[in-house]
């Protein structure tokens, strides 16, 4: 692959080079992500730990701000790397910076409320609850996949590109670069042997089209290399999501600060990292709120990954650009950094992620996602009912269908509008349709 053709401003839908602006094309990315109102639900969408009471926790919009932070480190240096490698025959490498740090705000906006869990909740529907008589009605066994196996990835993808109703041509029009930096699976569903993938069979025509232009490599039929920046991304988001759910669960009590301090510590090698540890020591003899100091800790650990990281993308330039490169740049990562990234994780598994209060989003998710895909689905199918005419106008204009279409693209324009709820609405919509969220108030 070719950085030249890899580093492109052509946008999604877009017939003609775009005009000149103050901004860069990928500094457009960027705030066209962050003033959009799909990036503002986030902050009303789960990201482990149940929405805050009075303590304040990670959310989808919070974390994904982070992850961008991130990311922006993360592609600043490397910009740094191709200006030094390329010199001014690669002058869009000085946005690389923008490009990741758009693609990190919208690596998450296609998740469903409640989670991960959510993700799981709307395949359960399809695979073993109430929508696998659908299964009859759905001719094609690839869409099919893309409902019994949903990816908050792919619906990211869609989110970002696919033309809703009243909508214009190619979504956000995103420049085909960022497009390619969110899609961590480069291939389409229905590949059994492949857990995850980056696109539903809607935008495979127009993945095609980004990859074509941009120049991925082709390494199997239907299956591409990922565009280098998409390690940084994932990068950025392995980081965050491993570091900041320790310390949402410290302050909620689930971890002790000496085992927060301790796996944080982890991450420094006693003889390697000596003149760290000791500033490390005389911060925290001076700041003695505890918060403080875990949040000290956590910021120098991110700095340090950070760092690693660049190193290891650059180590292997050569084999991410060839589409050799397997596995995520945190996986290569050695000595300290490697065993205390591998302890987070296991307590995250064993101590974070099992926890009541999260199994309980988990419980939620499935019941009431399971509930309003069921009777949405419903509606749109057999529209000319009496109940039915209560239930759709709640589904806004851009996620309709003719009332004739397929029945998967009326199926999926109600995961695309339950996909896109936040928490509190699609409680909110559950409890009316139970009928429990009447006053009762005459």
């Amino acid at each position: 692959m070719d950085w030249k053709k890899l580093l492109s401003t052509k946008r999604t839908g877009a017939s003609t080079s775009p005009d000149h602006h103050d901004r860069t094309q990928f500094q457009r990315d960027y705030d066209r992500l962050i003033f959009s109102s799909p990036f503002r639900r986030m902050q009303d969408k789960t990201q482990v730990f149940p929405l805050p009471g009075s303590v304040f926790v990670h959310n989808r919009l919070t974390h994904s701000l982070e992850v961008a932070s991130v990311g922006r480190s993360l592609g600043n240096n490397i910009s740094r790397f191709l200006a030094e490698k390329y010199g001014d025959s690669l002058p869009l490498s000085q946005e690389i910076g923008a490009v990741v740090g758009a693609a990190c705000l919208a690596h998450d906006m296609g998740n469903p409320p409640f989670g991960h869990s959510g993700e799981k909740a709307i395949s359960d529907f399809f695979k073993h609850g109430d929508g696998t008589y659908l299964q009859k009605m759905i001719n094609s066994s690839e869409v099919w996949s893309d409902f019994v196996d949903f990816e908050g990835n792919a619906n990211a993808l869609r989110l970002l590109t696919h033309k809703f109703s009243g909508r214009r041509t190619g979504g956000f029009a995103l420049t085909y670069t960022t497009v390619a930096s969110i899609v961590k699976y480069p291939y389409a569903s229905g590949k059994p042997a492949l857990k995850k993938y980056g696109f539903f069979q809607s935008e495979k025509e127009m993945f095609l089209n980004v990859s074509q232009e941009l120049g991925l490599k082709e390494t199997a039929p239907g299956i591409f290399a990922r565009h280098p920046l998409v390690y940084l991304v994932e990068a950025a988001d392995d980081i965050c999501y491993q570091l900041m759910d320790i310390e949402d669960a410290h302050k909620l009590g689930i971890l002790s600060a000496k085992e927060t301090r301790d796996l944080f510590m982890g991450f420094y090698s006693p003889d390697e990292d000596k003149a760290r540890i000791e500033r490390i020591n005389q911060v925290c003899r001076e700041v003695t709120d505890t918060n403080e100091q875990i949040g000290y800790l956590r910021a120098g650990v991110i700095g340090k990954l950070v760092g690693a990281c660049t190193d290891i993308f650059i180590e292997y330039h050569d084999q991410i650009l060839e589409g050799e490169f397997e596995g995520a740049l945190t996986d290569r990562l050695s000595g300290s950094m490697n065993t205390a990234m591998k302890r987070c994780a296991q307590v995250g598994f064993e101590q974070i992620y099992r926890h009541p209060s999260v199994v309980e989003i988990e419980i939620a998710g499935f019941k009431i996602l399971g509930t309003l895909l069921d009777e949405f689905i419903k509606a749109v199918l057999a529209p000319d009912h009496y109940y039915s005419r209560l239930l759709l106008p709640f589904i806004p204009g851009q996620y309709k269908v003719p009332e004739n279409a397929p029945v998967h693209l009326r199926v999926q324009t109600v995961i695309d509008f339950i996909s896109g709820m936040t928490d509190v609405y699609a409680l909110d919509l559950f409890r009316k349709i139970q009928g429990t969220g009447l006053s009762g108030k005459s």
